[in-house]
C-alpha cells in the first residue's frame, strides 16, 4: 500500500484536492470532509490519509507516509533531522506565502531586524524582561534573529491567531506566515524592511525510504507531470 498525506484543513486541502482533479485522479471518500482516509479510483494499492500539514512532515520522516503535500516552510522549520529523510519532488505553485517578522505600526523608529536589538535592551532595562516574539516557527525565527545580531529575546509559542498577540499583552512582536499581508495590515502590524525570513509554497514530498517502493514511481509521475 502506498500512503499519500494530504492536508486535512484549509486552503492547502482544497488546492491539493484540485491537483488530483487536474491529474484525472478521482478521490473516493465515503463521508466527504469528515473522512480520515480515502482511495483513488482504479488504484487499489493507493490510500489517501488526511493529516495536519505539520504532521505530514513528521510522518514522511518516519516513513509511515510515502508521499505527502505540505508547505516548504514546515519542512524547513522541522529541522535537519527531518529534511535529510524527505525529498522534494516538485514545488506545486500553490499555497504561496512568506514567513516574516512584523512589529506594531506605532514603532516608527524600528525599521530593520538589527534595530530590534536596541529595543530588546530597552525592554530588559526598563521592564526587566526580554523582548517577546510570538510565533509558530521557533527554529526559523531564532535563526533569523541571531543572524542579524538580535539575541535578547524570548519566544512565545503561538497557539492561534499570532497577529493578536502584541495587542493582548502576550508579546511585543511576531513572526508569522502571510500570503498577502492583508491580515497584518488589518491588525496594525507591518513587516520590517528586511523581515522576510522565508518564501514558501506547497510541495510534493517523498519519504526517501520509499523511493524504490513498488508502484511509487507511477504515482509520482501522475502527480508531477
Amino acid at each position: 500500500m502506498i500512503n499519500i498525506g494530504i492536508p486535512s484543513k484549509g486552503r492547502l486541502r482544497k488546492d491539493s484536492l484540485n491537483l488530483f482533479v487536474k491529474k484525472k485522479l478521482k478521490i473516493i471518500s465515503r463521508q466527504g470532509k469528515r473522512d480520515l482516509f480515502a482511495n483513488i479510483k482504479n488504484l487499489n494499492d493507493v490510500r489517501i490519509v488526511y493529516l495536519h500539514a505539520r504532521e505530514i512532515i513528521e510522518r514522511l520522516s518516519e516513513n509511515s507516509l510515502d508521499i505527502g503535500i505540505s508547505g516548504y516552510d514546515l519542512l524547513m522549520e522541522a529541522g535537519v533531522n527531518y529534511q535529510k529523510k524527505i525529498y522534494i519532488k516538485k514545488k506545486l505553485n500553490f499555497g504561496k506565502a512568506q514567513l516574516v517578522i512584523a512589529i506594531p505600526n506605532k514603532w516608527i523608529d524600528v525599521q530593520t531586524i538589527a534595530d530590534l536589538e536596541e529595543v530588546a535592551f530597552i525592554y530588559r532595562d526598563k521592564y526587566k524582561r526580554n523582548l517577546r516574539v510570538a510565533t509558530k516557527y521557533p527554529n526559523l525565527t531564532t535563526k533569523a534573529l541571531f543572524l542579524k545580531g538580535v539575541t535578547q529575546f524570548r519566544l512565545v509559542k503561538s497557539l492561534g491567531a499570532t497577529e493578536i498577540y502584541p495587542f493582548t499583552g502576550s508579546s511585543e512582536i511576531i513572526s508569522d506566515i502571510t500570503s498577502s499581508g492583508k491580515t497584518l495590515k488589518a491588525n496594525n502590524l507591518r513587516v520590517l524592511s528586511d523581515g522576510k525570513i522565508l518564501n514558501s509554497e506547497a510541495c510534493l514530498m517523498i519519504s526517501k525510504k520509499s523511493i524504490k517502493k513498488d508502484g511509487l514511481k507511477k504515482i509520482i509521475n501522475l502527480l508531477s507531470k
